[in-house]
């Protein structure tokens, strides 16, 4: 719920009330007709296919406690009179969205963690929502751009005592708009490598985008980052407060044990030492959980307090699910996005994974890498082969680079194809960009083949 007076409200957002309704509160901003609701303040944001003022009377007619609009769609919907829902008008409804965003983290007063990086952003998030011990509000699934992340925050609780927010990056100044709405008490970059290259250029510049987040810290803020990126040292100052993370870092891992249950470790910090046990086997995870403690000991937080709190760890979906189908095949499914990062921690926990297994792989191509996007793809291509990972099936048209063992052009055919290859006990990976659209192969292989004990 959103304790702010419509009044207020309106004001918060630059905002003028052209139709007034019920004097109570509104749960929640939603910036799709579909979704809204009672309770809801549907906001119309002109896409580049679609008005969504356009939808603003059946979001109304859903029950919506409201809508905020550009003056046009305001005025049609001033037609319907006092009493039913509140009308908003706004030249700039995604500014407004925006503006009341900030006010309503403003109004929480409670610290916000923005976490951005070249990999690894959600898992963190989720591993930090578990782990620390307060009332934590998180970004839902990837709710993490110039709507996304006010729509985070809009639907943030007002007992929240801490918000973490994922911050997405595609160019520069997006991080520092994203700052702007926010205001992060900590920032944490959980890394810097070569994704978006397309856009911009070079790792320094990449570097510099993500760095817009230390910027963007108010007075007292506190930075976290990996302990080996160097990247990111010319964006570092005495005045700014940092903890690292990783081997030789503030916080790090001793004695760590792998077993099929998943990894427990003895993580030390600056305020103490303590023994987590993680639902997950995968050394990058490991690494984003170090992140997430290093993000607590930020806050003040006792390791002691965060430890018992590992086990409920819950990652979002399509990130590093592990399914098993019959037949004692395991399914990893890490679908949601790709670059050359992510793409070899996936392909060394598929080739550690424990067991005499059979391993696959389904992947298609990475995007954004721009001209050196062929190399990319054939080292990722090397290390597949490296550690014995056949077949290697590719997905799409960059996949061509991976020169792999077979090829198709859609992910329909490469669920057909695999559930042809596919034997017991096999471990297949499937991994892309998300524009290729490999969910749907996961989701085909889990219709044709069954989940085990389904």
């Amino acid at each position: 719920m959103i304790e702010l007076s419509p009044q207020r409200l309106a004001a918060e957002a630059g905002a003028t009330i052209v139709v007034r309704g019920r004097d109570e509160y509104c749960e929640r901003a939603v910036v799709d007709s579909r979704d809204a609701g009672p309770g809801d303040l549907f906001v119309g944001i002109a896409g580049e296919h679609l008005d969504g003022g356009r939808f603003a009377g059946d979001a109304l007619s859903a029950g919506a406690w409201g809508a905020l609009v550009d003056p046009v769609h305001a005025a049609d919907l001033a037609t319907d009179g006092e009493g039913r829902a509140w009308v908003l008008s706004s030249p700039d409804p995604v500014r407004s969205l925006q503006q009341l965003a900030r006010a309503w983290r403003r109004r929480l007063g409670c610290p916000l963690v923005g976490i951005t990086g070249s990999t690894g952003k959600t898992s963190v998030k989720d591993i930090a929502h578990a782990l620390l011990p307060r009332r934590v509000h998180a970004s839902p699934e990837n709710y993490n751009t110039e709507i996304g992340l006010p729509l985070a925050l809009l639907s943030a609780p007002p007992e929240t005592e801490v918000l973490v927010m994922e911050m997405a990056m595609r160019g520069l100044g997006q991080i520092e708009q994203l700052c702007e709405i926010a205001e992060p008490d900590v920032a944490a970059i959980t890394n810097v490598g070569p994704v978006h290259l397309e856009l911009l250029g070079t790792l320094e510049a990449i570097a510099a985008a993500k760095a817009e987040i230390l910027v963007g810290l108010g007075a007292g803020g506190r930075a976290v980052i990996p302990v080996d990126a160097e990247a990111l040292s010319p964006h570092l100052h005495d005045e700014l407060l940092t903890f690292t993370f990783g081997p030789g870092g503030d916080v790090f891992a001793e004695s760590v044990e792998v077993g099929p249950w998943g990894i427990r470790a003895l993580v030390g910090t600056p305020h103490g030492e303590a023994s987590f046990e993680f639902p997950f086997s995968e050394a990058h995870n490991l690494t984003n959980a170090l992140c997430a403690i290093a993000i607590g000991v930020a806050l003040d937080l006792d390791p002691a307090a965060m430890a018992p709190r590992a086990p409920r760890i819950e990652f979002s979906r399509l990130r590093g699910e592990q399914v098993r189908l019959r037949g004692e095949i395991v399914l990893l499914n890490d679908c949601y996005n790709a670059n050359p990062v992510s793409m070899r921690a996936a392909i060394e926990h598929l080739a550690a994974y424990p067991g005499e297994r059979r391993r696959a792989a389904i992947l298609g191509g990475m995007a954004e890498l721009g001209p050196e996007a062929p190399e990319f793809h054939e080292e990722v291509a090397a290390l597949v082969r490296e550690h014995g990972i056949a077949p290697l099936i590719g997905v799409g048209e960059l996949a061509r680079y991976y020169v792999p063992d077979q090829w198709v052009e859609t992910p329909h055919e490469a669920a057909e194809l695999a559930a042809r290859e596919l034997g017991a006990g096999d471990v297949v990976l499937v991994k892309g960009s998300r524009s290729v659209g490999l969910e749907l192969v996961a989701d085909e292989l889990i219709a044709a083949l069954g989940e085990a004990g389904a």
